[in-house]
């Protein structure tokens, strides 16, 4: 379940403005504050039912999103190539300020990511 918990996290992060208004309180109120299916139907005034499919749709529509764009995918290889430059740049024997210099602009690009 942790496991699911983190990828609906990650998930959420990239693409839960992408989700409708129900979808987005729906993911929040479950995974967020760990409410109970029962909690948010009584919360949001719906069935617990409704709550499930909110739920599923959302969950599916995530996957989906990162499926079509793979944002995260990207933001994880990007970051990779990023943790090596600075390393062997670290490594490289070259001046000191050139090699902070350089340091502060992989820093820069981390920032953004």
């Amino acid at each position: 379940m942790l496991d699911k918990v983190i990828e609906i996290g990650i998930l959420f992060d990239f693409y839960g403005s992408l989700l409708t208004g129900k979808q987005q309180e729906t993911i929040q109120l479950y995974y967020y504050q760990d409410l109970s299916l029962s909690e948010i139907a009584e919360r949001l005034e719906i069935s617990r039912q409704g709550v499930y499919d909110h739920l599923h749709r959302a969950e599916e529509a995530l996957r989906d999103y990162e499926e079509k764009l793979g944002l995260i995918n990207r933001y994880k290889l990007l970051k990779n190539e990023l943790d090596e430059l600075e390393k062997a740049i670290k490594e490289y024997q070259i001046e000191n300020t050139v090699k902070s210099n350089l340091i502060k602009r992989v820093e820069k690009i981390k920032k953004h990511l």
